[in-house]
């Protein structure tokens, strides 16, 4: 291959940008599959503050950290749910995404961390106070909808 033929480094680096971008668009569309596919699964009620929800956040926040990192949980918690203060939907699901990011960091394979989120959901409780449970509102809190 000649110097005129072979393509620049702009070029290559302008690549590699567009592949990035392509990965990091990727990735939250495999995060909503890898956690509606196990939702809808499991058929628990209140799909928004009870324990579908509580379920729905600790899964996506451990998938997150099983894959990447507990960091970006923490990032995304703050961003989306203002890191638990304004109301108590927000912290409930700011509990949640905590304990999930402990369980996707500390998992050995992706079954074991699917396996674990669901019992700790099981465990969980209204108005569970500890770091280590899950939480989820009152049932009249609840709502069917769980987008």
């Amino acid at each position: 291959m000649n110097a005129a033929s072979a393509p620049s480094k702009p070029r290559r680096r302008w690549r590699r940008w567009l592949i990035a971008g392509a990965l990091a668009a990727a990735y939250p569309g495999f995060v909503l599959i890898a956690v509606y596919s196990h939702f809808f699964a499991v058929d628990l009620p209140g799909g928004r503050n009870g324990p579908a929800d509580a379920y729905r956040h600790s899964l996506a926040s451990a998938v997150v950290a099983y894959t990447v990192s507990p960091r970006l949980v923490d990032w995304v918690t703050w961003a989306m749910e203002r890191d638990g203060h304004g109301n108590r939907s927000r912290a409930m699901d700011a509990h949640n995404n905590r304990i999930g990011a402990r369980i996707g960091a500390g998992a050995s394979d992706w079954d074991a961390m699917n396996d674990a989120v669901l019992d700790a959901v099981r465990r969980g409780a209204i108005d569970a106070q500890t770091d280590g449970q899950i939480t989820w509102l009152p049932p009249a809190a609840w709502q069917d909808r769980w987008y």
